[in-house]
């Protein structure tokens, strides 16, 4: 769903990657918007994703790469005998404990990518396969593949929801418009 950004200040290129990012992030969030987590965690498609699941998985993933640019282990580590927990929500979890986690995860996000000498600067990629041997990133790069990452999220998001019960995402940003207005 694409949503109005407003354009940054003069110059300010980490805040414009930063907004298209919560740009991103509101579309995912949004489609959890009224439903249960019984509902949010429904699959009503031949796919495995859940809307409880992508809300989960983009919040790991932002942590995983933040963590990864400051040199630090992830909050979760995820292989082989844990991926599909990444995608679904395990006892104790709900909908609403990972968007207060996602929240945080923000919000390190923003403070960190904020107070990096310069987006040109790099830092290294984990050995995987699916990376170049020896790769580096910028923190832009980092930005701009968070956006995508979320972005790529935030459709299946929306395709999810209106499979779930015919709400459309922008039916989702005016009911999430008229809750701030009412609050």
């Amino acid at each position: 769903m694409v949503m109005h950004v407003p354009a940054e200040a003069h110059g300010d290129e980490r805040g414009a990657l930063l907004a298209f990012i919560a740009e991103q992030r509101g579309g995912v969030r949004r489609a959890v918007l009224g439903l249960t987590d019984e509902q949010a965690s429904s699959r009503p498609s031949a796919s495995e994703l859940s809307l409880a699941g992508l809300v989960k998985h983009v919040a790991e993933v932002e942590q995983m790469w933040i963590s990864l640019a400051k040199g630090e282990p992830p909050a979760v580590v995820r292989d082989q005998s844990n991926w599909h927990e990444c995608f679904r929500l395990v006892e104790g979890e709900t909908v609403a404990s990972q968007l207060a986690y996602w929240e945080k995860v923000a919000a390190e996000t923003e403070a960190y990518i904020r107070s990096v000498p310069s987006l040109d600067d790099t830092f290294a990629l984990p050995a995987q396969p699916w990376f170049p041997p020896d790769g580096r990133v910028s923190h832009r790069w980092l930005c701009l593949h968070l956006i995508r990452e979320t972005a790529r999220h935030a459709g299946h998001a929306d395709v999810i929801r209106e499979s779930l019960d015919g709400r459309t995402a922008f039916e989702l940003v005016a009911e999430e418009q008229r809750v701030v207005a009412e609050a």
